[in-house]
C-alpha cells in the first residue's frame, strides 16, 4: 500500500452549526459541498479536510483519520495480505470509495480514493 496524503480528519462535535462557526468564521476554513450523511460539514483546510459529524454520543468509530489512496482495490489486497482485517462499505456518490480498518491499538483509520 502506497499513501497518496491524508485526504480528511473527522471529528464529533455536539453542534454541527457551532463547530462550523468555529472551524470556518474564527480559523478561516472554507465550507466544501457533502452528500447527505446526516448532520455535519465538510470543510477545506488549505488543500486537507477536516469532517464535523455531529453526535451527543459519538459512536465507535467515528472519529478517525483517512488516509487518500490511488487504487482502493489494490490497498486492501496489499493489508489484507499482511493479515490486517479490512471492512470495504458501499460507494457513497461525493464521498468517494472507502474501507476501514484498525490500527494496533484500536484507532480506526479509512482508505479513501476520491471519485
Amino acid at each position: 500500500m502506497k499513501p497518496a496524503g491524508v485526504h480528511h480528519v473527522a471529528i464529533c462535535v455536539a453542534d454541527a452549526q457551532k463547530g462550523l462557526a468555529f472551524y470556518r468564521d474564527v480559523l478561516g476554513m472554507t465550507q466544501l459541498p457533502r452528500p447527505d450523511l446526516g448532520p455535519g460539514y465538510w470543510l477545506d483546510a488549505g488543500g486537507q479536510q477536516v469532517h464535523l459529524m455531529e453526535s451527543a454520543t459519538p459512536p465507535p468509530g467515528a472519529a478517525h483519520f483517512a488516509i487518500r489512496v490511488d487504487d482502493l482495490e489494490a490497498a486492501v489486497a496489499d493489508l489484507q495480505e499482511q493479515g490486517v482485517e479490512v471492512q470495504r462499505v458501499p460507494f457513497i456518490p461525493g464521498a468517494g470509495y472507502q474501507a476501514f480498518l484498525h490500527d494496533p491499538f484500536g484507532n480506526v483509520v479509512e482508505l479513501n480514493q476520491p471519485e
